[in-house]
């Protein structure tokens, strides 16, 4: 079963943007907050950004001032805009809950910055 489905793949040069996009295939009624993770082959997933099911929003240091996380009024879309990439960012990005959930994993997007 397909929880969150992740699409807006991309290879951006350094400095350039990307908009990432998260189907949410859960009941609007049962979740609170659903967050962006990333993963580099050989390393762990980690957080990117969350928005709360009110608003509120939150950001690893490493993307704060760069990245945007923001929900459609119907909360089935989350988005991710990423603005001067950098080579760092470069990763398959995934979208869960936060905290996640092991069987909610989807196959994530890959975002590749290179010049």
């Amino acid at each position: 079963q397909v929880y969150f489905a992740e699409s807006g793949a991309g290879l951006v040069q350094p400095g350039g943007s990307l908009r990432l996009s998260c189907a949410v295939h859960v009941s609007i009624f049962d979740w609170f907050a659903i967050a962006w993770y990333r993963q580099v082959p050989g390393k762990q997933r980690d957080f990117v950004a969350h928005i709360g099911g009110d608003g509120y929003t939150n950001y690893a240091d490493s993307v704060k001032g760069r990245f945007t996380i923001s929900r459609d009024r119907a909360k089935t879309m989350v988005y991710l805009q990423m603005n001067d990439l950098k080579s760092e960012d470069t990763a398959v990005y995934y979208c869960n809950f936060l905290p996640s959930r092991e069987n909610y994993w989807g196959q994530g997007t890959q975002v590749t910055v290179s010049s």
